[in-house]
């Protein structure tokens, strides 16, 4: 196995890896029961055919995933990384595009949920730094459930860099923040958006804060000390969703 290389697991990301044309799967290992989970999943296309495939039991695959205390599902698959997006490219002449950002976001099952739930409502794309995005991580794949293939991943060297890039592109850049006194929802969504959430424990930070032009905060009970960053995500993703079908 190269550098390129890695294995997944779980039914949702090994099936929708195999459903991917651009994604290279070399090999497949599956129980019984599984192999035939995938062909009633897609009946008219044996996804299949093309790659090898072992046959194992239960107690082999979980040499798979043992460390990371996740359920292979009776699904484990070696992939290839897919080729890396430049958003330059992407968003030449596009209006009305909204992307998401991670500034300093690390624990593969947030990101994963974040991948999730971006791809479920329409979200352009994701901005991640390529030295923190855990691209091959097992447990980011499980937690996407699959919707690693069905979102633009933009890993980029420098977040400020490409926030200051966007600016100049006609992107607003909007933080989240709990302390901002403006709430999210009473954003008019269109136009061109980058929604910018910090990571898990300090948040945004201070220096990247300055690359904004407004900060924004979900409205929750004054009880409350925060939400978990996937669920912020997944609020906002959803309501700007709902707006731009609305409009």
């Amino acid at each position: 196995m190269n550098s390129t290389n890695f294995f997944i697991v779980g039914k949702h990301a090994v099936i929708e890896a195999l459903k991917n044309p651009k994604r290279k799967v070399l090999r497949v290992f599956l129980t019984e029961e599984s192999k035939k989970n995938i062909h009633r999943e897609s009946p008219r296309k044996n996804l299949l055919s093309e790659v090898k495939v072992y046959f194992k039991t239960k107690k082999e695959l979980d040499k798979y995933c043992k460390n990371e205390g996740i359920l292979h599902q009776g699904y484990v698959a070696e992939i290839e990384k897919l080729e890396n997006l430049e958003l330059k490219k992407f968003i030449k002449n596009k209006g009305d595009v909204t992307l998401a950002c991670l500034d300093g976001v690390t624990d593969p099952r947030n990101i994963g949920s974040i991948i999730r739930s971006a791809a479920s409502f329409s979200i352009d794309g994701l901005i991640v730094k390529q030295r923190h995005f855990p691209d091959n991580s097992k447990l980011m794949f499980k937690s996407a459930s699959g919707c690693m293939e069905h979102i633009n991943i933009f890993e980029v060297a420098n977040i400020n860099s490409t926030l200051k890039y966007l600016k100049e592109q006609n992107f607003w850049v909007y933080g989240f923040d709990a302390k901002s006194k403006k709430k999210f929802d009473d954003i008019d969504w269109k136009g061109n958006n980058v929604l910018l959430f910090g990571s898990e424990g300090i948040g945004m930070k201070k220096h990247t804060e300055k690359y904004t032009d407004f900060l924004v905060k979900i409205q929750i009970n004054s009880n409350v000390e925060s939400l978990n960053i996937s669920n912020s995500a997944a609020i906002v993703f959803h309501y700007i969703n709902q707006q731009k079908n609305i409009s």
